[in-house]
């Protein structure tokens, strides 16, 4: 390789004029690899120092031994650029890989979160926010992005809420064969459950009669206008 000064951006700088065709398609290679996008044959001869003619040869022998040797990457040519992209046939096998799920976190919360439904479900939003007395969104939508839960059905009630119960998945995950199987809670763990959701089915059976008897009253003031 020699060296020798050109004139890019503020003042002189050293650039290397690969001379050797192994060493210009090694050059090329590795700036087609971490680029990972299209790179204009003007760039691909910058890199080598060398003119864009040279350049070119250079990328065609690289892609014509890509090419021989059948690897999973290949190189193709875009316009007046190149790129180095995954070989068509074996996007089959990559998207396997490409779209699995990423690592899953349960966190405490989360954790909590699962556990009320595998014993409550199918069981609300607003049922597990009762028994956390926090505001649970963030864990329940986690756990549908993870498909721990999902939504099962809508409750028979003022707004509909959403129904959730655990899936097929949770069942794998956690080893067992059915929610049945699901270790069995401690006598003050249930009953505090229990109370909860009890609590709670009367708060909205309450909020029902409101309801019901709110439209009975307007229904009321409407035929006497009438």
């Amino acid at each position: 390789m020699e060296k020798e000064n050109v004139q890019a951006g503020f003042g002189q700088e050293t650039l290397i004029k690969v001379e050797s065709h192994r060493d210009q398609e090694a050059v090329l290679e590795a700036v087609l690899f971490t680029m990972g996008q299209s790179v204009e044959l003007s760039q691909l001869a910058a890199a080598i120092g060398q003119d864009k003619e040279t350049a070119k040869k250079a990328v065609l022998r690289l892609q014509d031994r890509y090419n021989q040797e059948k690897r999973g990457m290949q190189i193709i040519e875009l316009e007046e650029a190149y790129q180095m992209c995954t070989r068509a046939e074996y996007y089959p096998n990559l998207i396997r890989v490409a779209s699995a799920p990423k690592k899953q976190v349960l966190t405490e919360v989360v954790l909590e979160t699962l556990s009320i439904i595998a014993y409550k479900q199918p069981i609300t939003k607003m049922e597990i926010e009762k028994i956390r007395g926090v505001k649970s969104d963030h864990a329940v939508n986690r756990l549908v992005e993870y498909d721990l839960v999902y939504e099962v059905g809508r409750l028979d009630a003022p707004g509909r809420p959403a129904l959730f119960a655990t899936t097929e998945e949770f069942l794998r995950r956690f080893g067992v064969g059915s929610t049945e199987d699901l270790p069995d809670l401690n006598p003050e763990q249930e009953e505090e459950i229990k109370t909860e959701v009890e609590e709670e089915l009367r708060f909205r059976l309450g909020e029902m009669e409101a309801a019901a008897a709110a439209q009975g009253e307007s229904d009321g003031e409407n035929r006497e206008i009438l």
